[in-house]
């Protein structure tokens, strides 16, 4: 048997301004999904039989990517994350998938997390008409605080560059990690599901739609660019107080693109006193916000009394392994 988690991940800055070309300051979770896969004598996912239609992630990654040719295999996954909510978990099922695959066909070579990162990303690409970002399987396979820009950003370690061909054409990226100071044991990421899935092809369409009919609306993304590039600086130093004040701001600029809705701004107004800063997080129109905060079981109650689901996890996380 082979057996690899890969967590999940949230976006502290940046959303939908990355669209653009603006870069996007990603951080992984604690949660993730686990993959345990194991030769049997014919093809099972969850106790049913597998059915490659209805999981393109993982049909992609066994025939197109690994091109596995062997005995019918018996994949079990546990996920501990909110799906559709923003959190990077199909992306973290692809990492955990390719990193369990890795060890039952290659048990003696070390994983390659940069490798599997571009494999996770064509994983989703497969799964969504051609277009992914990298961010989601970069976070979850390297861990820890990534950033994803269309250029190479200051005081970051870059780590790779990748490409994708999508039906508009070749997109880049870079991909780097902020190194965050030690010492942050007392600073939480409290995660607030609003139990409403996020659509987020539905909010990226929309804003493209709402910059096309008010062109001003791009003095946003520039915002949002700044704040971004202030945040990262601040992380980095273990300013988190400037952190979340960037936070704040960042939220307040996606609720006049139109993201946010009523059920993540009652999270987040809920969460506010207790909290350095708080802010939806990835594409909007429901799924989750994140708060930053020192006293996390405080946060999580006003989540709670606020009708939304918590889920706390430390600052920095670990990436993809095999267990």
């Amino acid at each position: 048997m082979a057996e690899a988690f890969a967590p999940g991940k949230c976006i502290l800055f940046g959303e939908h301004a990355v669209v653009y070309g603006h870069p996007a300051v990603a951080i992984a979770i604690e949660q993730g999904v686990n993959v345990s896969i194991k030769k049997s004598e014919e093809w099972m996912i969850g106790g049913k039989k597998f059915d490659p239609s209805k999981h393109p992630h993982i049909s992609h990654i066994l025939h197109d990517l690994f091109h596995y040719k062997g005995e019918p295999l018996k994949i079990e996954i546990q996920s501990q994350l909110f799906s559709a909510a923003g959190l990077g978990s199909s992306a973290a099922l692809s990492n955990a998938m390719g990193a369990a695959l890795h060890k039952l066909v290659n048990p003696n070579e070390k994983l390659d997390v940069i490798k599997l990162a571009k494999l996770g990303h064509s994983a989703e690409a497969a799964a969504q008409e051609g277009r992914a970002s990298p961010t989601d399987t970069a976070t979850s396979s390297l861990g820890g605080c990534v950033v994803v820009s269309g250029e190479k950003i200051g005081g970051t370690e870059h780590i790779f560059d990748t490409e994708l061909v999508t039906p508009e054409g070749k997109r880049t990226w870079s991909i780097s990690k902020a190194i965050l100071p030690e010492g942050v044991e007392d600073i939480w990421l409290i995660l607030g599901f609003t139990g409403v899935a996020s659509p987020t092809g539905k909010m990226v369409a929309g804003v493209a739609d709402l910059l096309s009919r008010e062109p001003h609306k791009k003095d946003v993304m520039n915002d949002i660019n700044e704040i971004t590039h202030r945040g990262l600086k601040a992380l980095s130093v273990g300013n988190f107080g400037d952190v979340g004040v960037a936070m704040n701001e960042c939220h307040e600029h996606l609720r006049s693109l139109g993201v946010s809705n009523e059920s993540l701004d009652r999270l987040v107004e809920a969460v506010r006193p207790y909290s350095l800063g708080a802010k939806m997080t990835g594409a909007g129109g429901g799924g989750c916000m994140v708060a930053l905060s020192k006293e996390p079981q405080r946060v999580s109650e006003q989540i709670e009394i606020a009708g939304g689901i918590p889920m706390i996890s430390k600052l920095l996380s670990k990436g993809v392994r095999v267990l």
